[in-house]
This record gives structure tokens, sequence and C-alpha cells, in this order.
């Protein structure tokens, strides 16, 4: 039955249909084939797997990120960041990658990054000569950071799982996602270079502090979540409500560039977006009920225990697993399906949950640029309008940067729990 299950797997896969319906076939059919477990498990699984506090987090964050781009905050983010690197040569490029750093501390949603920001900047860096594939693959690459700097819908789910600290996940996702910007933006100088990209004059200090105070009240987000979470005065999902909130305010009436008309377009596709992460999750918790049948969890914590003696090769196997799981499934049915089964091997080998959760994090945002489903890429590639294949090209050196520094935080940890050690002294490495 087992072999049968794959075999299904993947010829559902090979054929188009979306993986969020694969994972709740197989849960329904390997359920369906075992005579003592009633049908209706499956449903029942799946609305368990929905029927968390924590999730509500979800959708609430993915519709701060879209009052974001309906309220044209992303635009103003954007002129401020080319405020900051936009005399550096490829400075347009620069500000692109900058503004999914700001982006990402207050979404947590790297698909609404690679739309707000990509319908904006990749028709602007080809009329400044940028070629259509950089232009996409800077786009699609720098928008895996945000679920690597905090707030992280991921990091969300994976405390939900583990029963870590979110602010402790939190606050080891920011050196880490902050060293990758600066690897993706080297990258860039380097490219900028070679190939004459053109740059900015530099901004007076008048335009410079102008452009601040007008950014003030989006870029204090971040500070303001974080802090919040971090000294208990709300928890991730009131954050992700006050996110919303407050984004819907400072655009309504602060910046004035959202109006009540546009309220139906933006409920409208954060129940979509976030329907596909959601219906993603409970699918998987019924295939995770179905796993639990077959001891998958057991078996695997024989195979790492028998076979394998180091830390260093366990990591590296995670690694590798991951970033192949990403290729074809998102990041949250991936940790909710795996994460159980490595988790009781990780603590075997005395590995932190907090840093199992950033690796793991960090390795499926590598799924988001990757073929087959790479959401983030094939987002960038439509708005763009050039192939899959010249875009995954385009983005493979960025890829390149984002292990580099997975293998840093991996293997010196210290990197990764330099700021959370501040708040969290006992917090274990």
């Amino acid at each position: 039955m087992g072999f049968l299950l794959i075999g299904l797997f993947l010829v559902l896969l090979l054929i188009g249909v979306p993986i969020a319906f694969v994972i709740g076939i197989i849960a329904f059919v390997g359920i369906f084939a075992i005579p003592y477990i009633p049908e209706v498990t499956v449903p029942v699984r799946m609305l368990n797997g929905l029927d968390s506090f924590v999730l509500l987090a979800v959708p609430l964050f993915i519709l701060a990120a879209n009052l974001m781009n309906h309220g044209q905050i992303s635009q103003k983010l954007i002129d401020f960041s080319l405020k900051i690197v936009g005399h550096i040569r490829g400075g347009l490029a620069h500000a692109n990658i900058l503004v999914s750093m700001i982006f990402a501390g207050v979404s947590g949603a790297s698909q609404a990054d690679t739309a707000g920001v990509g319908k904006i900047l990749i028709p602007s860096m080809k009329r400044q000569g940028y070629d259509t594939p950089t232009a996409v693959g800077v786009t699609a690459a720098s928008s895996t950071i945000g679920v690597i700097i905090p707030p992280s819908i991921p990091m969300i789910i994976f405390a939900g799982l583990t029963n870590v600290s979110v602010g402790a996940l939190f606050l080891a996702g920011i050196v880490p996602g902050v060293l990758v910007g600066l690897g993706m933006m080297l990258l860039i100088y380097i490219f900028a270079v070679k190939r004459g990209y053109p740059k900015a004059n530099r901004t007076s200090v008048n335009e410079f502090t102008k452009s601040f105070l007008e950014t003030l009240p989006a870029i204090f987000t971040p500070v303001i979540l974080i802090g919040g979470i971090i000294s208990g005065i709300f928890t991730a999902t009131e954050a992700a409500a006050f996110a919303s909130v407050y984004t819907f305010l400072i655009s309504m009436f602060f910046y004035k560039t959202l109006k009540l008309k546009d309220m139906p377009k933006v409920l409208t596709d954060t129940l979509m977006l976030s329907s596909l992460s959601l219906f993603a999750l409970a699918a998987a918790s019924a295939l995770g009920e179905l796993l639990s049948y077959y001891q998958v969890a057991i078996w695997a914590q024989e195979f790492f225990t028998n076979n394998i003696s180091s830390k260093i090769v366990f990591l590296l196997i995670i690694i590798l697993f991951f970033l192949f799981i990403g290729t074809f499934m998102d990041a949250i049915p991936a940790m909710i399906l795996f994460v159980p089964v490595v988790l009781p091997v990780a603590q075997l080998f005395d590995i932190s949950p907090v840093l199992l959760g950033i690796i793991i994090i960090m390795t499926l945002a590598i799924g988001l640029i990757t073929p087959p489903y790479g959401l983030c890429l094939l987002l960038a590639a439509k708005i763009g309008n050039i192939s899959i294949e010249r875009s995954f090209k385009a983005v493979t050196p960025f890829i390149l940067v984002i292990l580099i520094v997975l293998g840093l935080v991996a293997f010196v940890p210290e990197v990764a729990f330099f700021i959370p050690k501040f708040f969290f002294p006992d917090l274990v490495i």
C-alpha cells in the first residue's frame, strides 16, 4: 500500500494536480484502504488541523501585506530604499532587495512581496536597462527573505508544531535574513559593475529626511510587532491582527492612498491567497494521521539512530531532504508532515528546536524559487513575461547565496543565536 500511495502521489503531481489536492487525495485513499479506520477521519482531521488560535495569524499577516500593496505603501518603501542605495552601481536592484527586507518585517508573506514589489520594480528595472531575467531573478530571490526576517508565517506554524517560543524564532531569523540580503546585494554589485547597470544621483540630506519621515510609520511596524511579542504585550496572532489594523489605518488616514471601495478587492485577494495555504495545511493534517498509522516517525528515528552518528551528517541530510521537498510542496504542509518526524531525531543529536526551525525554514524558502512549485519564481516570471527556464537560470546565483548563509547558520549556530541570547539567556543552541 505504501508503494501504491507513493506511485499515486507521483502520477497526480505529473498530471498537474495542485499539491494541496494531491495531499488530500493520498490521505483519503490511504485511510479508505484501512478497513477499521472510518473515512470520516479525513475531514475530521482536516478540521482539527485548522482548529488553532495560532493559525489565525496566517490570513491576518496576508491581509496586512495586501493592505500595504493596495495602499501603495510598497511604492513609498521602494522610494525610501532608493534614497538609501540608489547611488550605488545597480541601485534599483539593491533597492529591490532592501525593500523586500523591510516588507518582510511587516507581512511575513513572500508571495505578497513578489506580487506587490514585482509589479512596480520589474518594469522599472527593464526601463532602466536591466535585462528581464535579472529583474525577475532579483525580485523572486529577494522575496524569500520574507519568510526569514520576522514576522514570518512559517515560523509561527513551526512554533505551533513544536511548542517553542515564537519570539525566540523571530529573533533567530533576524541575522540570517540580513546576511542573505547583504549577500544578494554584494552579488548584484558584482553583476552591476560587470554589466554596466545604472546608478542614481546621491540623495541630499533634506530629501532623505523627508522620505524617512514619510515612511517612518511603515518602517516602525516591525519594531512594534517583534517588540510586542518578545515583551509579552501580545501573542503572534494578536500581532498579526495589530499589523492588519495598523496598516489599514496608516493607509487610509496617514497616506490616504487606500479607499473603502478598495476593500472588497483587498479581502478577496486575502481570502484567495490564505485559503491556498490553509487548505494545504488541513490536507497535510489528514495525511499526518496516515503517516502516524504507518509509524513513519518511529521508522525515521530508528533509521537515524542505527545509521547516522554524526550531528553534521544529520543536518546535511535534513537540508538536502527539505531542499527536495520544497521543490514541489509549500513550506506549511511540508512542515506539518515532516517536522513531527524529524524533531525527535534532532533532539537525540542535541539540536535545539529553534535552530532546527531556522534551518528548515531557510531551506524551504529556496523552494519558493525552484521549479516546479516555486511560487515566487512563477509570479515574477509572469510579471516579467519570460519563461520559467530563463527565470530559474537568473535566480540560481542567489540560491547559492542563501545556501552559503544556511550553511553558516547550521554549522556556526552562534550566528543566528547572537540576538536571541540577549533576550533568552537560557536558550539552548
